[in-house]
């Protein structure tokens, strides 16, 4: 019997575009929280599934965002259609919002929220908002927006008020907010224990890159030893996505940022330790440990080492 999915809607992004997808054997849903390492791991999965570096086209089209409201549904559906090629799929919706299908592997991805919230605010200053808005027009149209909120509660400008804003919205307006990362996350935790369910973290690519994308061979099936891994790893270092950034950033080829280059902001860990005050960290450790398990509070600050102890 089919589950019921859960709907998760913003501006950007509607997951009932999922409604009807049909799933070929051996598909790839690459679904985590915004500015977790998406665009990482796409990468990553490329260099697997095309046993190298080169992409047949720009990466948005390769691996389309099948919910992102900046194309027709109808277009997404062709573009998936017509790939030859092991199909791999970007999106922002938690696992519940997914149909489940045992011959899909999801892949998640998990970062420290604080790091987040750092990367995500630069992310909105590197986005050409006018272009948004006018492919969206010509998607699927603006009439939604105040429905949606728009205009009511846009991200503060000053700093610190989007510091709490992160933290405590839940506008529909951005999935940019703490508590829809945690709620993603916890909805791949808890189904974390699937035979096609695997979770990564970011500071544990940061750690061992080569490993982890030996690790993400071994989840999709791929055969390949350490060394292949090192080569392979080689082409998703920070500088080798930068160096392709017009390729590998999503939307580049739409005009959508004001720098291609600049979407791969620092690829760090511990950013936030230059963002945040004592107050703001009060204010996040109370709002985490509200919103999240113990167990998963701890994963996310730590990856693979709280599992170590």
């Amino acid at each position: 019997m089919e589950r019921a999915l859960k709907r998760y809607r913003s501006v950007v992004s509607d997951s009932a575009r999922w409604e009807g997808f049909t799933f070929r054997p051996g598909d790839i849903v690459i679904s985590t929280p915004p500015k977790c390492g998406t665009t990482w791991m796409q990468r990553l999965v490329a260099l697997l599934v095309f046993d190298g570096p080169d992409l047949p086209a720009p990466m948005a089209k390769v691996s389309p965002w099948l919910d992102m409201q900046l194309s027709k549904p109808e277009e997404v559906a062709a573009l998936l259609e017509a790939q030859t090629h092991r199909r791999f799929i970007k999106t922002h919706t938690p696992f519940d919002g997914l149909p489940y299908d045992e011959g899909v592997t999801y892949i998640c991805v998990g970062r420290d929220p604080r790091d987040v919230a750092v990367s995500s605010r630069h992310h909105m200053e590197n986005m050409n908002r006018d272009r948004f808005l006018e492919k969206r027009a010509a998607a699927v149209g603006l009439e939604d927006l105040a429905e949606l909120g728009v205009g009511e509660s846009a991200e503060p400008v000053d700093d610190a008020a989007a510091l709490r804003f992160w933290m405590d919205s839940e506008s529909l307006v951005t999935m940019m907010t703490l508590p829809f990362a945690v709620e993603h996350l916890l909805s791949f935790w808890e189904a974390r224990d699937r035979p096609n369910v695997a979770m990564f973290h970011y500071s544990d690519m940061l750690a061992d890159l080569p490993g982890q994308l030996h690790r993400l061979a071994g989840v999709l099936g791929y055969d390949i030893d350490r060394g292949r891994a090192e080569d392979l790893a080689a082409e998703a270092s920070f500088d080798a996505m930068k160096r392709h950034a017009e390729r590998v950033v999503p939307n580049a080829d739409i005009g959508l940022w004001h720098s291609a280059d600049g979407f791969l902001h620092r690829g760090t860990s511990g950013q936030w330790r230059e963002v945040f005050t004592d107050d703001d960290l009060a204010h996040y450790d109370e709002r985490i440990r509200e919103l999240a398990p113990p167990e998963l509070v701890r994963w996310l600050h730590e990856g693979s080492a709280a599992n170590a102890r």
